[in-house]
């Protein structure tokens, strides 16, 4: 790829202007967060005939959404997930323009915005029951015994007025051993029964071990993991990712923009990164979602998209098919490498043990990042209080001293305890 000759690095006063608007950029980014920067994307960018602008006014289609096949199943989902951990009751426009632009995979869990995801999923299928069809639909269990499972699955046939469900996960998995041979039995029966069509899980946690050891499980049909460019080229997710490919296991992005519970500081890398993804017509949101979609191996990303703007975002740069160079892929990996001790990466069985698992300290950190980075409160708060009250009374005490020494990226474990503590109640 050709380099900027638009800034004559000789030049003091032209170079220092260029600094600064990146550094503007950069500023504007970080208070826009996850769920609001949509006054940094171009709605309009389409390869195709009709932009994104024009086909939200016209309903005119756009270029087809890529499709990538799901493992084994045998059925191709766009890349591009609706992730809906919002209320989807007041956001039926959402759903609608989703499916317009080739949005079929769509992403829900029994407990998300307290059960209005589901049942404004229902609320979208009873008013267009003919879309029911066109919908990989994934929802999550939060209850792990056969009895929990059954009784979590009858409420979200209610709730989202369906009598299947695609693909049903149990939800955030930490150890392989939450999914079991009575998991197993219960995954085949409500199979047999036409209930679901594939099984699998989530996780945010010590992905790379629940990854490998499913790939070992022929039952397991998907599995969504986090994943970004922080986490992809590491040895162990490399490896994880080959055995479940080997396996025929299909695979679902989340976390896809790598942000973590401690801000990033500003550095020349940053500021080259985000100056080549603005020349490629990206922000830097949208080369995060490019990065992950130059891995073939993964089907879709589930995105949390809550608004027009981020759908039309994340969907322009789905459709759009320049690359993301080698370059701009090294940039993003050295700035990982810079920023190590702001992201958390899941590897809880570390940290967590050194404190005799009294306080999960991955569930705290990923409240955190819902409150800092996605400024949503709300979401942050509703996770946390999930988390034991003696748990949460405990935090801002315990010694983190060995969980600090053992984490191999060396966070600030105990001062973001303390914090969580205190912002989040």
């Amino acid at each position: 790829m050709a380099e900027n000759r638009d800034i004559d690095n000789t030049n003091p006063l032209q170079n220092d202007k260029n600094i600064q608007s990146r550094r503007r950029f950069l500023k504007t980014a970080g208070i826009a967060g996850a769920a609001g920067f949509g006054a940094l994307i171009n709605p309009v960018l389409s390869r195709g005939t009709v932009t994104i602008e024009e086909s939200a006014q016209t309903g005119k289609a756009l270029e087809k959404m890529p499709t990538r096949r799901f493992g084994k199943t045998g059925v191709d989902v766009s890349i591009l997930g609706l992730g809906c951990m919002f209320d989807v009751v007041s956001n039926q426009l959402m759903l609608r323009q989703a499916l317009k632009w080739g949005v079929n995979y769509w992403d829900t869990a029994d407990c998300y915005s307290g059960g209005n995801s589901e049942k404004g999923m229902g609320k979208f299928f009873t008013k267009y029951p003919e879309t029911r069809k066109d919908v990989f639909l994934v929802t999550k269990s939060c209850a792990r015994s056969p009895e929990g499972m059954t009784r979590l699955l009858n409420q979200s046939f209610d709730r989202m007025k369906t009598d299947y469900i695609d693909l049903y996960f149990a939800h955030g998995i930490k150890d392989i051993s939450e999914v079991n041979d009575d998991t197993r039995r219960w995954a085949e029966d409500a199979k047999k029964a036409g209930k679901i069509k594939f099984f699998g899980f989530s996780t945010h946690s010590n992905m790379e071990k629940c990854m490998m050891a499913a790939s070992k499980m022929e039952w397991i049909d998907g599995i969504m993991m986090t994943y970004n460019y922080r986490i992809m080229d590491t040895p162990a997710m490399k490896e994880a990712i080959a055995a479940c490919t080997e396996a025929n296991i299909g695979l679902t992005a989340m976390k896809t923009q790598g942000m973590g519970p401690a801000a990033g500081s500003e550095s020349e890398t940053q500021l080259q990164m985000v100056d080549r993804f603005m020349k490629l017509g990206y922000t830097d949101m949208q080369a995060r979602l490019k990065l992950v979609w130059e891995v073939p191996e993964i089907a879709s990303i589930a995105s949390q998209m809550p608004n027009m703007t981020i759908l039309a975002a994340n969907t322009a740069a789905a459709l759009n098919t320049t690359k993301i160079s080698l370059k701009e892929q090294e940039l993003s990996r050295m700035y990982a490498m810079e920023t190590a001790s702001c992201y958390c990466r899941g590897c809880t069985d570390i940290c967590e043990s050194a404190i005799d698992n009294q306080i999960p300290v991955g569930d705290v950190m990923r409240c955190l990042m819902y409150s800092r980075q996605y400024q949503d409160q709300e979401l942050a708060k509703s996770v946390f209080f999930q988390i034991p009250e003696q748990a949460r009374q405990a935090m801002a005490d315990m010694d983190y001293s060995r969980a600090q020494k053992e984490c191999p990226h060396k966070m600030p474990i105990a001062s973001l305890m303390k914090a969580a503590s205190e912002e989040l109640v």
